[in-house]
């Protein structure tokens, strides 16, 4: 890939369900590299915005590109070999399986095994060392045999992300990743994304304001479908259009509701 080739590209995207329009001709270019957060008041279409580029959603119209590919209407595994991986805003794990085999099966088609008959996993050194390697990276090594059902809130979330990046894709979506966390836990989990993220693509959405302005190079934001602003967190703060539509007198080190 071209090094100045956007690790994402969006040229007036819409989309609509029936007569209703969602997502109103968003145009948006990101960095290979860049952390880029969404923000916008609920309803918005961030989440929507999100299923669009991951393939959940056909557009309406509109075009989308993944490091110069052109992925409108593409699948979302389609999308994913192509080098993007997402989360969600509810916890998507296997909840009677381990740490390491959620993991382990994350890591599998990454390294060229894909749907094999002939191969016992279990003997998959190269998977278990990458499985290892997540594991620690995320802080869920000493965690490695427990059943994914048991763990705390913010662990799970821990291994969402550690599932989301074991594929090694370039390019990272993560839904809301700290929502329901304590101040704590969110702040650990704002250290472990900007660790685990390092050398990829970022493009996460979020309502914690201290979470967007301590991890983002470089802010969206998003209102009833449309795109208002892009910027620094500098320039989003000093918005006044961003100010009058959403960020209000809210400092940036609360929570948005």
């Amino acid at each position: 890939m071209n090094t100045n080739t956007p690790a994402l590209a969006l040229h007036e995207v819409r989309k609509q369900f029936g007569a209703t329009q969602i997502i109103h001709g968003v145009n948006l270019v990101i960095a290979a590299g860049e952390r880029h957060a969404i923000i916008g008041p609920n309803g918005a279409g961030k989440s929507t915005l999100f299923n669009l580029i991951s393939g959940r959603f056909p557009v309406s119209s509109g075009r989308i590109s993944l490091r110069g590919h052109d992925i409108t209407g593409c699948t979302p595994f389609q999308i994913n070999r192509l080098g993007l991986a997402r989360s969600f805003q509810v916890t998507n794990i296997f909840h009677r399986m381990s740490v390491f085999e959620n993991i382990r099966c994350a890591t599998l088609w990454s390294l060229g095994y894909g749907y094999s008959f002939w191969h016992r996993v279990g003997a998959l050194r190269d998977v278990r060392e990458r499985s290892e390697q997540v594991m620690e990276h995320i802080g869920l090594a000493r965690r490695r045999d427990i059943s994914a059902g048991v763990l705390t809130y913010a662990e799970q979330r821990a291994l969402e992300i550690g599932i989301t990046i074991a594929g090694d894709a370039p390019v990272i979506l993560l839904d809301e990743p700290t929502a329901g966390m304590s101040r704590t836990e969110a702040a650990q989990a704002m250290a472990l994304i900007q660790r685990v993220t390092q050398g990829r693509t970022l493009l996460m959405v979020e309502h914690d304001m201290s979470v967007v302005f301590g991890l983002a190079d470089r802010i969206s934001v998003l209102v009833y479908g449309e795109c208002i602003a892009s910027g620094t967190p500098a320039e989003i703060r000093a918005n006044a259009a961003v100010q009058e539509a959403y960020l209000g007198s809210l400092h940036p080190q609360t929570e948005a509701t």
